[in-house]
C-alpha cells in the first residue's frame, strides 16, 4: 500500500517540473507521484511525464488529459490516487528532502499504529525570486507540536496567517467522502481544496518542519499581482464557491467556526484589494456586487465580516479610504511576501 499520493499538476512545465519530481522521488516506494499533464501544448511536458513513468514505473504515473485547469488536474490526480494520504505539489514548487522523509516516517507510524489522522500540517517557505531571506510560514505558536490534537486545542491565528495547500496533507478518503470537487478552468481553487474539507477534520497533527518550498516571483505566475487583477472574475468565483460550500455558523466547534469565518474574510479582502489596486471602475463595481452577494446570501456572515476591521478597511469611501486599504495591503505583503 502506498503511504502518500502526490498529485503534480503540469501545464507547459518542462522548464521546472524535473526539480519538483526529483524532490519527491526520495520517498521511494512509499509514495506514488501522479504527474498530471493538463493538455500541455508548448513544450515537452508530456514526454517528461512519460519518461519518469518509464524510469520509475512503481512510483510515477503519467496522466494525460485535455486542458481543464489546475483544479481539474488535481481532481484527476485524486481520482487516480491509491495512497492513504494525499498531497498536491505544484510543478514549479518542490519539497525539502530531509523534511519529506520525516513526514513520511510519521505517516507510516500512524498507519502502523492504526491511528486516525485527518490532516497533517507542516510549515512552508515563500521561496521568492531575488529575496535573500526566505519567509517561513510556521504554525508553532498556534498548534501543538508533534502530538495529535483537535480544533479545541488550537490557539488563534493572526490576520494573514492561515492554512494553505502548501502546508496541508489530507487523509485521502476524507476528501472523497466529503465530495471535494474543484471547478474547471479556474485559478485559485487551492483555497477551495483547503477550505471545503475542514468541516470534517477532527484529528490533526502538526510537524514543525519546513516541508514545502513555494516558488514565487515569476512574471507569468498566477499569483503575480497584475495577473491576479486580470483574473479577478476567477478570484470572485472561487470566493462565492467557498461562501456557498456550507454555513460556518452550523459548525459546532467554536474555534473551527471562528477560523472558517476568518478564512472567508481573507477571501473577501483579496477580491476587494485586487479591485482597488486595479483602479478600474468596472472592477470596483464587481467588488460592490460581491459584498452585496454576501449580504443577500449570508446576512449574518455579512455583518460579521463587513463590520470587522478588515471589512471596514476594504470599504472606506473615496480616494483616501482606498489609499488606507492599499497601505495595509502593502504592509502585509512586505511582512509575508505572498506575491
Amino acid at each position: 500500500m502506498k503511504i502518500l499520493s502526490i498529485a503534480v499538476p503540469c501545464f507547459n512545465s518542462a522548464a521546472y517540473m524535473r526539480k519538483c519530481i526529483d524532490s519527491l522521488l526520495v520517498g521511494k516506494e512509499d509514495v506514488e507521484i501522479l504527474i498530471v499533464n493538463d493538455g500541455s501544448n508548448k513544450d515537452n511536458t508530456a514526454q517528461i511525464a512519460d519518461e519518469y513513468e518509464k524510469k520509475y514505473p512503481t512510483v510515477c504515473k503519467a496522466i494525460h488529459k485535455e486542458n481543464g485547469g489546475h483544479g481539474d488536474a488535481v481532481m484527476f490526480g485524486l481520482r487516480a490516487a491509491t495512497g492513504e494520504f494525499f498531497k498536491v505539489v505544484d510543478s514549479d514548487d518542490y519539497l525539502d528532502e530531509k523534511s519529506f522523509l520525516e513526514v513520511l516516517n510519521k505517516l507510516k507510524e500512524f498507519i502502523r499504529n492504526k491511528e486516525n489522522i485527518d490532516m497533517l500540517l507542516c510549515n512552508f517557505v515563500y521561496d521568492k525570486v531575488g529575496a535573500k531571506k526566505k519567509k517561513v510560514m510556521t504554525y508553532k505558536r498556534n498548534l501543538p507540536v508533534n502530538k495529535k490534537f483537535e480544533w479545541e486545542d488550537i490557539k488563534p491565528f493572526h490576520t494573514g496567517q492561515y492554512i494553505l495547500m502548501h502546508s496541508v496533507i489530507y487523509r485521502r478518503q476524507l476528501l472523497i467522502e466529503n465530495g471535494l470537487d474543484l471547478p474547471k478552468h479556474t485559478f485559485y481553487v487551492d483555497n477551495i481544496f483547503v477550505y471545503q474539507p475542514l468541516k470534517a477534520v477532527r484529528d490533526i497533527y502538526y510537524m514543525d518542519v519546513n516541508l514545502y518550498r513555494y516558488y514565487i516571483g515569476r512574471e507569468d505566475q498566477s499569483v503575480n499581482e497584475q495577473i491576479m487583477i486580470g483574473r479577478i472574475d476567477q478570484q470572485i468565483r472561487v470566493t462565492k464557491i467557498m461562501l456557498n460550500s456550507f454555513d460556518p455558523y452550523n459548525v459546532a466547534n467554536k474555534k473551527l467556526r471562528k477560523y472558517l469565518i476568518s478564512y472567508l474574510e481573507i477571501m473577501m479582502v483579496i477580491s476587494s484589494i485586487l479591485a482597488i489596486r486595479s483602479k478600474s471602475e468596472e472592477n470596483m463595481q464587481k467588488k460592490k456586487e460581491l459584498w452585496d452577494y454576501l449580504k443577500d446570501c449570508h446576512p449574518r456572515l455579512y455583518r460579521r465580516i463587513r463590520y470587522g476591521v478588515l471589512g471596514q478597511t476594504m470599504n472606506l469611501p473615496g480616494k483616501v479610504g482606498r489609499g488606507i486599504a492599499v497601505a495595509g495591503y502593502k504592509l502585509a505583503n512586505k511582512l509575508y511576501g505572498f506575491n
